[in-house]
């Protein structure tokens, strides 16, 4: 319950941002890997989103619909579709990256620097034991 209480603490300054740039939290994950990605897989996408392949599909249909990513098949292997960001959704990325980079060091100011690194080491721990070799 705890990892829940904490979301709910943190959450709302996000939501807020994502919110008046017109994209969803699940759509910011998108656009979050792809900027520093460009373009790949569909379900590697899906694998460093942790959103599953068939949600994935209707995130990246309301992406493109907004102009932020395109789908461009594999030429060597039909199957395969990648994701590709935009200049659109490149842009997205420098109005709200700063303001997101602000509600992270304001979360880092409100706890001791230690304890702060003792959080982050041990939510890679917890990361770790349930992904082996992760």
């Amino acid at each position: 319950m705890m990892l829940y209480k904490t979301l709910d603490a943190v959450m709302p300054d996000f939501r807020a941002i994502y919110l008046e740039h017109g994209v969803t939290e699940q759509q910011w994950r998108v656009l979050r890997v792809l900027w520093e990605h460009e373009s790949m897989p569909v379900l590697e996408l899906a694998e460093l989103t942790l959103i599953s392949p068939p949600s994935l599909v209707g995130i990246i249909d309301r992406l493109s619909k907004m102009a932020m990513v395109t789908r461009i098949r594999s030429t060597r292997d039909r199957r395969v579709v990648y994701i590709r960001i935009t200049q659109k959704g490149v842009s997205l990325k420098e109005l709200v990256s700063p303001k997101v980079d602000a509600v992270y060091a304001r979360l880092e100011q409100s706890i001791e620097t230690e304890l702060w690194e003792k959080m982050l080491e041990a939510m890679n721990k917890i990361v770790e034991a349930k992904n082996p070799g992760s």
